[in-house]
């Protein structure tokens, strides 16, 4: 068989290709489906490159974080193992908190470091740094990342505002926290908490700093034969509220809306560093947000703008503006462009899905709560095993399941941020919540008491989850 001068440089250029593909795995914090315009079309924020971003590739309608924060979600991301099976069984960790992770649990990067890969972390971590009560920052922060399979790991501690605010590299802060600032709360969103802060450390710089930060690794990747993984969760738009001067004013939902036009802006260099490093075609790219955003009813009648779209609550909450996400896929002749995938997800399904890129399967006792999104990415909807359901949890640890259409609350009340936080139900009343999100996607209409039926099934199937210590089929 004879070829022309083009397919043989194709056939040269696949031969140089690794067989497995990179992937870039971006971590937005706080960010709601209704914020960007592939998702709300009446969205108050510039996104445009996100919006690019969504036309090149996948996404994803009904995809869901198993917390509506940042700690327990991230331990699912990197576990693929709902947070409440761990120590952690809700909440958050703060910037001194112990390391979460069993240092005996696969993890994400672990995984792909045995598959080959090169492993890189650059962000916001919140997963608890040493084995200690408080984390002492003068010695090295071990167990931490590098225990978790990352070959590096630039980064913050906790959220941006928590202290001690510093940076650290692998396993170093990278200035001792000796100074110490007063607490912040000049409006809305203008917030960190006091405590101790490394000398020149400011909060504005954060972003762009992990920004530069993972511009310049993927620059570096070009002439790498080894396939990497980089994580990247980034700081924004949770709180502080710092757009810099570029941004500022530059949306019509305020400094929140400035500040995740700041933060498409980062994507954007991301992606198009990703591009000038010549392996865009090789590398599978997710974008999503650990949880909903933080946006109160106040603020959307204030700004004409629903962070979290045309769902109920927010940030923290039991209610879908908790934990319904966006959630977006890229990868140039495997993820068709422009399409959009109506499955069920949840974070935790990186680490069957990253299996599943390898050509191998997880071992028994890892990966409990992930189901692979390869069949989605491809466009065969009905390939491969499909989740049955998800588990979410609230701030407050209010528990809800979700199957099919319906989705039943083991309690009253937003379990997070929204009034009423909780309800006592009073005698013959309800004593949790049922709802019918292919009818009722604003979640006004409790069916508890209607169809007794279904709350025992979504009851008896979360019992078995807890029981069997997972939800994946072996």
């Amino acid at each position: 068989m004879r070829f022309t001068r083009r397919q043989f440089a194709g056939a040269l250029a696949a031969a140089a290709l690794p067989q497995k593909p990179n992937i870039l795995y971006i971590l937005a914090d706080d960010l709601g489906c209704g914020d960007l315009g592939c998702y709300n079309a009446a969205s108050n924020i510039p996104t445009p490159h996100i919006d690019r971003f969504a036309r090149e590739g996948m996404r994803f309608t009904d995809m869901h974080s198993p917390s509506s924060v940042c700690t327990p979600t991230r331990y699912g991301i990197l576990t693929g193992r709902y947070c409440w099976r761990s120590t952690l069984k809700r909440g958050v960790l703060g910037g001194t908190s112990p390391y979460l992770i069993s240092r005996s649990r696969l993890t994400v990067p672990r995984f792909l470091k045995q598959q080959g890969y090169r492993t890189a972390g650059i962000g916001k971590w919140h997963l608890g740094l040493q084995n200690e009560p408080i984390t002492d920052y003068s010695k090295p922060l071990r167990p931490g990342p590098l225990d978790t399979g990352f070959d590096t790991y630039f980064g913050i501690p906790a959220s941006l505002d928590m202290e001690p605010y510093l940076y650290f590299e692998n396993d170093r802060a990278l200035t001792q926290p000796v100074s110490f600032v007063k607490g912040m709360r000049e409006q809305r969103g203008i917030f960190w908490r006091e405590g101790r802060i490394a000398p020149g450390f400011r909060h504005e710089d954060v972003l762009p700093e992990i920004t530069g930060r993972a511009v310049r690794f993927l620059e570096g990747q070009p002439a790498a034969r080894q396939p990497f993984f980089l994580y990247l969760p980034l700081t924004g738009p949770h709180t502080p509220w710092l757009p810099t001067a570029k941004f500022q004013g530059k949306s019509k939902a305020g400094p929140y809306g400035d500040f995740t036009h700041q933060v498409d802006d980062s994507v954007g260099q991301v992606l198009a560093a990703l591009e000038r490093s010549g392996q865009a075609r090789q590398t599978l790219v997710i974008f999503t947000s650990d949880n909903g955003a933080h946006w109160t009813p106040e603020e959307i009648a204030a700004h004409s703008h629903r962070s979290n779209g045309n769902v109920r609550g927010q940030k923290a909450d039991i209610y879908e503006g908790g934990h319904r996400i966006p959630f977006l896929a890229r990868w140039p002749g495997q993820v068709k462009a422009g399409s959009t995938s109506h499955r069920l997800g949840c974070l935790t399904d990186l680490m069957a899905t990253a299996a599943d890129l390898c050509g191998t399967r997880l071992p028994q006792q890892s990966g409990e709560d992930s189901y692979s999104l390869l069949s989605a990415f491809s466009g065969k909807e009905n390939g491969g095993p499909r989740r049955e359901a998800v588990v979410h949890h609230s701030v407050q640890g209010l528990f809800s399941i979700r199957r099919g259409k319906w989705k039943l609350n083991l309690g009253r009340g937003s379990g997070g941020f929204t009034e009423p936080r909780q309800i006592t139900p009073k005698p013959g009343e309800p004593e949790g919540e049922l709802y019918d999100l292919a009818a009722d996607p604003l979640e006004r209409h409790n069916l508890y008491a209607k169809h007794g039926a279904v709350v025992t099934e979504l009851k008896k199937l979360l019992e078995q989850y807890k029981l069997q210590g997972r939800s994946r089929p072996l």
